[in-house]
């Protein structure tokens, strides 16, 4: 791939006005336009070379039905790198955030769904928020109730205030002064410790000599484990797919099928957002960076939002590779940071 220091500046700066025209126009940009920039001073016949450079370079291509060039994923990639300009958000876009993700009541799930339809609703794109881990969430207290046989519904609540319901299946049936023990032990032992920290502990347990533990004790300790051992279902909240129809390059059907398959299937978008976990900052993929195909043609822009200075989840913007990212990548960096701040504790 080209870098920036291969070419000269006015090579640099043809390129630049090339990717803001047709994110701008959605239209192949010919040299005819370019050569109307005053800032260029290029004939036509010279502006033609450079661009003929630009493609040998693979930065720029020709589609087949057209004299004009539109970027290729490298030309956006140097273009997000080096040319371009972010601008802070002026003060009535902060007031529009900060205002959609007010609400004194709001529980944590609620806020995501604000989080992430307010991206759609300023980007006209696809807005995406991963819930928090649950790794990161600690537990406050737990209850059994028993149901039939040996189904056993499990009430536990977190420090978000999140009330959460699982139905476990026990080795053996068990009384509810047996359940109600085990659950006592439990809350005594793991209450205010992490999901992540309690999933170690009652792996060392269960390794423990077992006859060092009484029976009951076993027992919760297995329930525990029924609990709270299984991997969480990732998932994340997605607002405005279908803003992505209004964009002529993603409006082909099949190409729309194959996307909003990956939205439902989830799967390829939680592992490409789950890079992002590890990464500071706005993280940006570009059509096949992604890896994944479904997004040849969308970009991806994200950035991690974090609870008591710990990064529990991501958020970003789906869209058109041709998307004004200097506009996109400061809204994404604001969100992110105003939705921990909103899911902080207080």
């Amino acid at each position: 791939m080209a870098g920036g220091q291969d070419l000269n500046e006015r090579s640099l700066y043809l390129l630049k006005t090339l990717v803001e025209r047709y994110i701008q126009d959605g239209q192949p940009v010919g040299s005819r336009l370019l050569s109307k920039d005053p800032q260029l001073k290029l004939s036509p016949a010279s502006i033609r070379n450079v661009m003929a450079d630009l493609e040998e370079m693979g930065l720029i291509h020709s589609p087949h039905t057209s004299a004009g060039r539109v970027p290729t994923v490298s030309g956006y990639r140097l273009f997000v790198d080096s040319l371009l300009t972010v601008k802070p958000l002026a003060s009535s876009e902060l007031d529009q955030l900060q205002h959609g993700l007010k609400g004194e009541a709001d529980k944590a799930s609620d806020v995501l769904s604000k989080a992430s339809k307010l991206l759609s609703d300023v980007t006209r794109m696809a807005g995406v928020v991963t819930l928090p881990r649950r790794e990161s969430v600690t537990l406050r207290h737990i209850e059994f109730l028993p149901m039939s046989n040996t189904r056993v519904l499990v009430i536990f609540v977190t420090d978000d205030q999140e009330v959460h319901n699982k139905i476990i299946h026990t080795h053996k049936q068990f009384s509810p002064a047996e359940l109600q023990q085990a659950a006592n032990y439990l809350n005594s032992v793991y209450s205010g410790r992490s999901l992540a920290k309690i999933r170690d502990l009652i792996v060392r347990e269960m390794e423990h000599d077992q006859r060092q533990v009484n029976q009951g004790m076993m027992d919760a300790v297995n329930m525990a484990q029924l609990t709270f051992t299984e991997q969480p279902n990732d998932d994340y909240v997605l607002s405005g797919e279908t803003n992505l129809m209004g964009f002529s390059e993603l409006s082909d059907m099949e190409r729309l099928k194959q996307l909003f398959e990956a939205f439902s299937q989830k799967r390829g978008v939680i592992h490409l957002l789950d890079q992002c976990l590890q990464a500071e900052g706005v993280q940006i993929f570009i059509g096949e960076e992604s890896g994944y195909s479904a997004f040849d043609h969308c970009s991806l822009v994200t950035a991690p939002y974090s609870v008591n200075d710990e990064v529990v989840g991501v958020l970003g913007v789906i869209g058109p590779t041709r998307m004004a990212y200097e506009k996109v990548i400061p809204f994404v960096d604001v969100t992110a940071k105003l939705l921990g701040a909103a899911l902080n504790p207080k």
